[in-house]
């Protein structure tokens, strides 16, 4: 945790990644995130992957650092209770961040009459109101046909949640953003953000439409080859395949190098008429040159071409499983100061990941596990709505929290 943001106040009710995940990145900057939930937990508490009892893996990475309050949420004295917590007063509260159904006690110009410079934060599906998830979006705006084999014509999800991950952290900024308003002009305001803007505004950015509707092209499969310019995995001598990429002038030279193939790629590019030198001609002449390059990888195990890689300046990695990368990666341990092993209640011990940025201002403190579902509901109750031992108990026997 990185505590450059102390003292700001966040009310979350969310489910899934996208809220959740912006929450947890405001916690690991050091906002005060309090999140709400059904006693007993909401839709995700038990989401995959889970531990031998059921526990949720996956619940407590997206509540790092947050605290919990179990509120019965079908109640209308839960419901005010939360009401109360969303618009409580100071210069650092009123912000309620959710992808929850913004409507009725928690529509936003019902909660700004409690507090009129409320900023409230929606994650929705799409524009027009309707539900979405990232599988659904990524097949909207295309990726699925340009991902894959190239002789293969079905389409291909790809397993990162790419639109979640990019919404929750549009999400952390919009807040922000909306709270420097509000510290300036001392407004308010509702902001909604749809996934599946974030995914379409995302095609725009990387040039994809514009690709269609200026050159008339469509952009193709091309497997594992890097778009524009030359990269592709290649297996070497012992079975390790790994990713090359030579984007800029010196990464090609540095392959061009290390290869020791100078002069059998120059005919290469005097046969197709192309200059190697430009990214694009690489780009094009991609399939011949990496079946030159195909037998120098080849020829050599990992351990041996890993020096000459390294001293050429070759961009590149070797692919990995995710369980080699967590059992002898050292970037995915405590060697890497991103990571802390905690102990997470419920769970066990194993690292934990903070936030990814260096801030030479603060220094990084250890990231907080996720609460226990509900675990500060008596401290939130007194500190931030002032309620005494006796209410706090009447609300406990009468199961409005817990």
């Amino acid at each position: 945790m990185q505590p450059l943001l102390k003292g700001l106040r966040i009310i979350e009710g969310s489910a899934f990644i996208a809220a959740p995940m912006c929450g947890m990145t405001l916690a690991q900057l050091g906002a005060d995130v309090i999140r709400f939930d059904q006693i007993g937990g909401g839709i995700d508490y038990r989401r995959w992957p889970v531990t031998d009892d059921n526990t949720s893996i996956y619940w407590a990475e997206m509540n790092k650092g947050k605290r919990s309050i179990a509120v019965d949420l079908r109640s209308d004295a839960g419901r005010e209770l939360l009401t109360d917590l969303i618009c409580a007063p100071g210069p650092d509260a009123g912000i309620f961040s959710t992808n929850l159904p913004a409507r009725g006690w928690l529509a936003y110009e019902r909660l700004r009459e409690r507090r009129p410079d409320l900023i409230q934060h929606e994650i929705v599906g799409d524009r027009h109101g309707s539900s979405a998830l990232d599988y659904t979006v990524n097949a909207k705006v295309g990726f699925p046909y340009v991902t894959g084999p190239e002789d293969d014509s079905r389409p291909v999800n790809h397993v990162l949640p790419a639109w979640d991950i990019a919404t929750a952290f549009h999400a952390a900024i919009d807040i922000l953003a909306a709270e420097r308003h509000r510290r300036i002009t001392g407004e308010g305001q509702q902001i909604r953000l749809a996934l599946a803007d974030v995914a379409l505004t995302a095609v725009g950015h990387l040039g994809l439409i514009g690709e269609v509707v200026v050159k008339g092209e469509e952009r193709g499969r091309n497997g594992n080859y890097l778009y524009g310019a030359l990269g592709r995995d290649f297996v070497t001598a012992d079975g390790q395949r790994v990713m090359v990429i030579a984007v800029s002038s010196r990464q090609w030279e540095g392959l061009v190098k290390a290869s020791g193939m100078r002069d059998e790629i120059s005919a290469l590019a005097n046969q197709l008429g192309l200059d190697f030198a430009n990214e694009g001609d690489r780009y094009t002449a991609r399939h011949e040159l990496c079946t030159l390059l195909e037998p120098w990888f080849a020829g050599a195990p990992l351990a041996e071409l890993t020096p000459v890689f390294e001293q050429c300046g070759i961009c590149w990695d070797k692919y990995q499983t995710i369980g080699e990368l967590v059992r002898e990666d050292p970037d995915c341990s405590d060697d890497n100061p991103v990571f802390t092993t905690i102990e997470q209640p419920g769970i066990g011990r194993y690292p934990v990941p903070d936030n990814a940025a260096y801030f030479s201002a603060v220094e990084r403190q250890p990231p907080r596990p996720a609460a226990r579902l509900g675990q500060h509901t008596d401290e939130i109750l007194s500190d931030i709505l002032g309620l005494d031992s006796s209410a706090i108990g009447r609300l406990h026997d009468e199961r409005i929290v817990a």
